[in-house]
């Protein structure tokens, strides 16, 4: 029975780790029940410190408050801009061809932490750290890790939802492709200079397994629910948000959702205003096999994915959005 949620569920992920097995169950009852109709919870407990994420996000600040010529110095066009800058207006949505109001940077697996003996090293750059802000690669990698430990451990709630073993995903996304993106949605002076269908962030699904979202420093997150009604997502200062990818929806067979999300612009008279956001997306490695798992497809829900594997449907989706020619 498909549920209309009025807002997105919240969960205490201490509930899934604490080792009481009825806690255990009804965590991975209401995550399966939220991600099979709104594919977005919030939760609690997942080891990111407030002072980790506020030196984040003064970090960011800092840096997004750089002239552009400096921080174009760390634009990487040439690895698909998966490491270091992403300048303004340089991403879209998949369909379309205007630029979403924003910059970021991203962070991905810092390589000192993989054994050389992992053939996957060598298919991840270097990551590129601004030499302005001294704090900014430190602070980085303790959230990349923190919020890939809560994600592994999210992932392990979702196998045993899908009757998989509990470990299904772990050697999956050891040493994952996953990438910490940290945005500025810029502030517009001038409303009327850019084009009459820009926006902050327009509607689309995640890529990857699943998103794990700090609070951003300001409204504008919104989901489209099953019936077509566009919500608000509204965490508490202590959670995060972590919502189902297009990995993760594709690989299930569409039996948990990759809901489609967007982030709107501030009524006019906030253009003005600078809003910043902190995702993590969670990928696997790249030889993971994408095909529909067999025990999600049936007469009722026949296959409706062709067979890929992660690095594949990356480049895929890449090209699309306008990041790799």
């Amino acid at each position: 029975m498909e549920i209309l949620f009025d807002e997105i569920p919240s969960l205490d992920l201490a509930d899934f780790m604490a080792g009481n097995p009825e806690k255990k169950a009804e965590f991975v009852r209401k995550l399966g029940e939220a991600y099979q109709n709104i594919g977005f919870v919030a939760i609690k407990n997942h080891g990111l410190s407030k002072e980790l994420q506020d030196r984040l996000y003064s970090s960011i600040t800092t840096f997004f408050t750089l002239p552009d010529v400096v921080k174009s110095q760390y634009e990487k066009p040439e690895i698909g801009f998966q490491r270091g800058y992403t300048g303004k207006g340089k991403e879209h949505a998949k369909g379309r061809n205007t630029g979403d109001l924003k910059e970021f940077y991203h962070i991905g697996q810092d390589l000192a932490g993989i054994p050389d003996t992992d053939p996957i090293k060598s298919e991840y750059p270097p990551n590129c750290w601004p030499k302005e802000i001294s704090q900014f690669k430190e602070d980085a990698l303790e959230a990349y890790r923190t919020l890939e430990n809560a994600g592994r451990q999210m992932l392990r709630a979702i196998a045993i939802n899908l009757d998989l073993e509990e470990d299904f995903f772990e050697d999956k996304v050891m040493h994952g492709n996953s990438i910490l993106r940290q945005i500025h949605y810029f502030p517009i002076e001038n409303p009327e200079e850019v084009p009459a269908d820009a926006v902050r962030a327009a509607e689309h699904g995640d890529i990857n397994l699943i998103t794990l979202l700090m609070g951003a420093s300001a409204d504008g997150l919104q989901v489209l629910r099953r019936d077509g009604k566009w919500i608000p997502i509204t965490a508490l200062p202590d959670q995060l948000v972590v919502n189902v990818g297009d990995m993760l929806e594709r690989l299930t067979n569409k039996k948990l959702k990759s809901t489609i999300h967007r982030v709107v612009n501030p009524p006019r008279e906030k253009m003005n205003t600078s809003r910043y956001s902190i995702p993590f997306f969670m990928h696997p490695r790249s030889e993971m096999d994408l095909s529909c798992l067999s025990g999600c497809v049936s007469e009722d829900n026949p296959k409706q994915f062709t067979d890929i594997n992660a690095g594949g449907f990356l480049e895929e989706r890449l090209r699309e959005l306008g990041l790799r020619k």
